[in-house]
């Protein structure tokens, strides 16, 4: 609706402007046809030889032609040239007499004939008694005397009046045009007002798509781990448990050799349930209801530990469980787990405070960092997807990272 209103505004101002430009366009045409027919005029009723010499009588029966006949509210001057420039007759008596230089255009008319028309300029020094006046518009065209000597007629006419003419034209035109412009915009109401609420329902089906993914995603991760945990895992632990009195009693018939091959088997299942309960912490971690988010987090960063990377938490207390945790958990876990296997840091720092009632999360690690403007690339489609989560909840998410310079998550999310 505000393009509609902008494009109404640009027809009106656009219109008004080129109706404007055309009606100067045809005044100067009109202007053009005036000077010829005044100057028709002024040759056969007030023009004699005696102008040519500056015959009083002669200047009197011209000024009587001009000041009953050619002068009115529109045309405000009159002057009558010599090719040299010198001023024969004007309505204003001081400039009679007076030389001035004519234009290229004024002195071609005397060779070709016809009519000129331009906007005056009133910096010249013939025009300074018509200053006073404003923007005029003045024309030319070439007379003859009775005995054929020709002169140059020239009036100033005011450019108001051209204005005038295109405020007439646009009053004539504008109507119409805008009516039309209504119909359309009253057409496109409810053609827009149907689209933003088709976009709208989209917007919410795909929230609550996105919301659906999430939680299938983790009700899919608790079956895997419960699977992992009460079959492999179990049975892993179980042949460990198994194994390892074979062991002694190899060591005790005296076949070391058979010992050291039990033990190192034993060994490495004892390590594969550890790495596999590890890694049932990541897939399903203990439910924040009943373990809190300060351990959840602290799970979340073992595995670092376990690699050598060195890791700090800080998380405020305040009042136990807050409904915000699972986002605040969520944005953990994908920040972590990007930091783990994509940043390669030597140290990886999560804080969770709650400032005037939000929560407010910030991880940071010390790694190889990456362009954010491709965050949808290698290992980060996780952060797009939390995005719109955290948009849907009402928080902001926000990714500061750069190649080389480690990589900064923080998530703001009312309580």
């Amino acid at each position: 609706m505000l393009g509609s209103l902008a494009a109404i505004a640009v027809v009106v101002v656009g219109g008004f402007l080129a109706l404007r430009s055309v009606a100067t366009h045809e005044a100067e045409r009109d202007t053009k046809s005036q000077v010829q027919t005044l100057g028709r005029l002024v040759q056969s009723a007030g023009l004699s030889d005696g102008v040519l010499r500056g015959d009083p009588r002669a200047l009197r029966k011209l000024d009587d032609v001009v000041q009953g006949q050619v002068l009115n509210d529109s045309v405000i001057r009159v002057k009558v040239w010599t090719r040299d420039g010198r001023i024969l007759y004007s309505d204003q008596p001081a400039l009679i007499g007076q030389r001035f230089g004519l234009g290229a255009e004024e002195r071609e008319l005397f060779d070709k004939g016809g009519a000129d028309a331009e906007l005056s300029d009133l910096t010249k020094p013939e025009n300074r008694y018509e200053r006073p006046a404003g923007k005029l518009l003045e024309a030319h065209t070439v007379v003859r005397t009775p005995g054929g000597s020709p002169v140059l007629f020239e009036i100033y006419q005011r450019f108001s009046s051209i204005n005038a003419d295109g405020r007439r034209l646009l009053r004539t035109l504008a109507p119409p045009l805008l009516a039309g412009l209504a119909v359309l915009l009253l057409f496109q109401v409810p053609l827009a007002w149907r689209m933003a609420r088709r976009l709208q329902r989209g917007h919410g089906d795909r929230e609550r798509l996105l919301a659906a993914a999430v939680e299938s995603s983790d009700r899919e991760r608790g079956r895997i781990a419960s699977d992992l945990h009460d079959g492999v895992v179990q049975d892993l632990a179980g042949v460990a448990f198994g194994l390892a009195p074979l062991a002694d009693e190899a060591q005790r018939d005296g076949d070391a050799r058979r010992a050291s091959v039990i033990r190192d088997a034993v060994g490495r299942l004892r390590q594969g349930v550890r790495d596999l309960r590890t890694l049932l912490v990541e897939i399903h971690p203990p439910r924040l209801e009943s373990a809190g988010l300060e351990p959840a987090l602290s799970d979340l960063l073992s595995p670092l530990e376990a690699a050598g990377i060195a890791t700090e938490l800080h998380v405020e207390a305040n009042g136990g469980a807050h409904t915000s945790d699972p986002l605040v958990y969520r944005t953990a876990r994908e920040a972590i787990r990007n930091a783990h296997e994509h940043a390669e840091p030597s140290a990886v720092k999560v804080s969770v405070t709650r400032p005037d009632g939000e929560t407010r999360l910030v991880v940071n690690d010390d790694g190889r960092g990456f362009d954010t403007t491709a965050r949808a690339g290698e290992g980060h489609v996780g952060l797009t997807l939390l995005d719109d989560l955290v948009r849907q909840s009402g928080g902001r998410l926000d990714v500061r990272s750069s190649p080389g310079h480690g990589t900064t998550v923080v998530l703001e999310v009312p309580e």
